[in-house]
């Protein structure tokens, strides 16, 4: 398995020190806290150096991955060869009359909260999707109702060849929890969403709700990849695993929420392998007792372990 420091010497050479690291923890850049070593990751702050980095890995065949928050994510414990591409230094928010700009690397909560500030609705189901905004575009990203298919209009891309294009929400392919960024290799640089106007006060008492409700359900004081599972037709995940009795049940340091089913959480320094064992272990339990399949909804990207050109 080939290691891809030594093919990127000229790249790190050509950005700024500050934007690329070698062989960095990816544990340090996901909610469950687990993942090996990324060969390079590198943090462009601009668009042009972003078109930069995507070019020089297609020139010299170095694979790339895009990471954003990490939430909803499992990065296996080899780490991921090549370069991993953070687009976190990239986050700023505006908004003019009902139109809000957002580049995505920025928070999908702080786009919310931004949103809530200038009096404008239809991204309140945002309030507590711990993603940014790219990672919410690539799966149609909702809650409680909403969704970004909802109030999108148009995203700037990359194209796998580094050109810049306009995408327009038809263009864009959303079905649930998916989009045509798992299709097509694009990298999201801005997206724009119309908005309408509301009452501060009134959508301020939705997200307060809705935050309410997260917090009262899901089991945040632990690292978790969020809602693991899909829905399945007519099914509630959870309910499956909860009816299954699963709840509770331990592989290494990874866990079945007692406080959520939906959700497997990092109780005690569980390795991305703990995590997907356990994942696949509950498939197989509620595959025998209600012949269902239950279908992630977590991505899983990365090598098993780490081997030496």
């Amino acid at each position: 398995m080939k290691n891809y420091v030594d093919v990127c010497a000229s790249l790190m050479e050509q950005l700024p020190k500050d934007t690329v690291h070698v062989r960095e923890p990816l544990h340090r850049h996901t909610y469950t806290q687990m993942g090996g070593e990324a060969d390079l990751f590198v943090t462009p702050k601009t668009y042009e150096a972003t078109q930069q980095v995507l070019r020089f890995a297609k020139e010299y065949e170095v694979p790339i991955t895009l990471l954003g928050f990490g939430s909803n994510l499992i990065v296996k414990d080899g780490g991921i060869r090549g370069i991993v591409l953070s687009l976190k230094e990239l986050d700023t928010i505006s908004v003019t009359g009902h139109v809000m700009k957002a580049q995505t690397g920025a928070a999908i909560i702080q786009a919310s909260r931004d949103a809530h500030g200038a009096e404008l609705t239809g991204l309140e189901f945002a309030c507590g999707i711990p993603g940014t905004v790219g990672g919410a575009l690539y799966m149609n990203a909702g809650a409680y109702g909403g969704q970004i298919a909802d109030v999108l209009e148009r995203v700037l891309v990359l194209t796998e060849d580094g050109e810049f294009e306009t995408l327009y929400k038809d263009d864009l392919l959303f079905e649930y929890r998916r989009s045509v960024f798992s299709k097509k290799r694009y990298i999201a640089l801005e997206a724009e969403f119309h908005l309408h106007p509301g009452d501060r006060t009134v959508i301020k008492e939705k997200m307060d709700e809705l935050t309410l409700a997260r917090e009262t359900k899901q089991p945040l004081e632990y690292p978790s990849c969020g809602s693991v599972f899909k829905r399945p037709p007519g099914m509630f995940a959870g309910k499956l695993i909860q009816d299954s009795d699963l709840q509770g049940t331990r592989i290494g340091g990874a866990e079945v929420s007692k406080k959520h089913a939906g959700f497997i959480v990092n109780v005690d320094g569980a390795t991305a392998t703990d995590y997907m064992n356990l994942v696949k272990h509950v498939q197989q339990v509620v595959k025998q007792k209600f012949d269902v399949e239950l279908e992630t909804e977590v991505i899983t990207i990365g090598e098993d372990r780490m081997e030496e050109a």
